[in-house]
């Protein structure tokens, strides 16, 4: 098989396990954006690297299962899998998967963001301060970087995985899956959310779109966690600051 002009034996493959855990030997780190008013391409055009994407085409260029190499590439065919098995938008089908039964009831993964929610919005801002322009950029490769939540809603997510864990509750998941989910596949990474092998047992991701920043992290034993979201591509210098400032205030362990 050839990927972005590199040999891949035909010893192992692509699966989901491996695209959710960063370690399906796929190219293109983070997907890009598109300012206001910009056109638009499908997942196939960004799949195969198509005008108007912006990005090469998203290829194996190394052996999958060998080593992590963030790809958010790797999430746009993970998307393109989920709406054709399921015959369904992506933002409809996340909402009925994980949007309601986590009761995030400010989220949503329309892209472009529609008009009725534009005035919940915080407007994203540049390193110099200024605003973007048309407020925010749009991300048609939503799996990767289309959510439009608050901390609110995201702490309702991660509670609720932490419930599934501890089989607490199956709203969102079973304990079983809950359970492969925070499990190291290859280095530090379980299925979406690196788990850090050194310190306490947690789960965590960072995010970064043009014009904001954001962080959470819970401690899987715990439940001890925090979510920090800041409308700013310097956000995180105060996701820094804020956290640590908490993590002292309630004495949490490294």
């Amino acid at each position: 098989m050839e990927g972005s002009g590199i040999r891949i034996s035909r010893a192992e493959h692509v699966t989901v396990r491996r695209l959710l855990s960063h370690c399906a030997g796929l190219n293109v780190h983070g997907v890009p954006s598109y300012p206001s008013g910009a056109e638009l391409p499908t997942l196939v055009q960004i799949l195969n690297g198509e005008s108007p994407a912006y990005t090469e085409a998203i290829r194996p260029v190394f052996e999958p299962g060998k080593e992590v190499r963030y790809s958010g590439g790797g999430f746009v065919v993970l998307q393109l899998l989920m709406t054709e098995v399921a015959a369904c938008d992506f933002a409809d089908l996340m909402g009925k998967l994980v949007l309601q039964p986590a009761r995030m009831e400010s989220s949503t993964y329309k892209q472009p963001l529609p008009e009725e929610l534009r005035s919940r919005a915080a407007v994203g801002h540049l390193q110099d301060g200024s605003p973007v322009k048309g407020s925010w950029h749009t991300y048609p490769a939503q799996a990767a970087g289309g959510l439009w939540t608050n901390p609110t809603d995201m702490a309702r997510f991660i509670i609720e995985v932490w419930r599934s864990y501890h089989g607490r509750s199956e709203a969102l998941l079973s304990q079983r899956l809950a359970q492969r989910m925070l499990t190291r596949q290859v280095g530090d990474f379980g299925l979406g959310f690196y788990l850090p092998s050194a310190g306490v047992f947690r789960f965590q991701h960072g995010g970064g779109n043009v014009g904001y920043r954001s962080y959470f992290v819970l401690s899987v034993q715990s439940g001890d966690g925090v979510v920090i979201m800041t409308n700013s591509d310097s956000g995180e210098i105060v996701i820094d600051n804020v956290f640590k400032a908490i993590a002292f205030a309630y004495g949490w362990e490294a």
